[in-house]
């Protein structure tokens, strides 16, 4: 009797060893369950710039790092969670000249890490392009050389002030060839946002 009652107590702690087993799995696969979710083209995906870059130290095809700064959420679910990193590529890059060439700078999100996997994105470039040379360089090229005809005419009268007029404008040409460039600098913790160019599917935790 006492050899079948440890029998049927063994056969209990099994089972119930085995049921055990099979809710903790069951939970588990619920647990890492996910659902493919789309994100339409245009979803606007929010990050901060964790390196800077700049229109006269990137070059095409550097890439940099980001930090998503906003959750991305489809009907109430969280697609892309604040704080995923995400790599992007400098698309263009050209430094501003000292005279003329404006500066420019076109970047763009390549992939997203989500929960440990990678999904690679396709977002519309961000251009920015540097301000305009023309207006300033014609004040400092151009004021130059009303300083410098002034100043000519005191010295020495007209003669005085056809000379001055060329060398004051030879001075402003230099004072704005010497402080003329400007570049385009995006500095850690930048905010940027980018829109999507194509739907992307991405699996998220049920």
């Amino acid at each position: 009797m006492l050899r079948h009652l440890n029998k049927y107590s063994y056969t209990a702690i099994a089972a119930a060893l085995l049921l055990a087993l099979a809710v903790t799995f069951a939970a588990t696969r619920e647990s890492n369950r996910t659902d493919p979710v789309t994100l339409p083209e245009m979803s606007a995906i929010h990050v901060t710039l964790n390196n800077a870059v700049a229109s006269n130290a990137s070059r095409p095809g550097d890439h940099f790092e980001a930090t998503v700064s906003e959750p991305v959420i489809v009907d109430g679910k969280t697609v892309i969670p604040e704080g995923a990193e995400v790599r992007g590529l400098v698309v263009d890059a050209h430094h501003s000249g000292r005279l003329m060439g404006r500066a420019r700078l076109q970047l763009a999100l390549e992939d997203v890490d989500v929960n440990g996997t990678d999904y690679r994105i396709r977002t519309e470039s961000k251009i920015r392009v540097g301000g305009n040379h023309n207006k300033r360089n014609w004040l400092l090229i151009g004021g130059g050389g009303g300083g410098g005809a002034l100043i000519g005419a005191i010295a020495a009268g007209g003669k005085g002030a056809l000379i001055g007029g060329p060398i004051g404008a030879g001075a402003g040409l230099t004072a704005a060839a010497i402080t003329g460039k400007k570049d385009i600098r995006l500095p850690a913790e930048t905010p940027l946002t980018f829109r999507l160019s194509e739907p992307t599917t991405i699996n998220v935790k049920s």
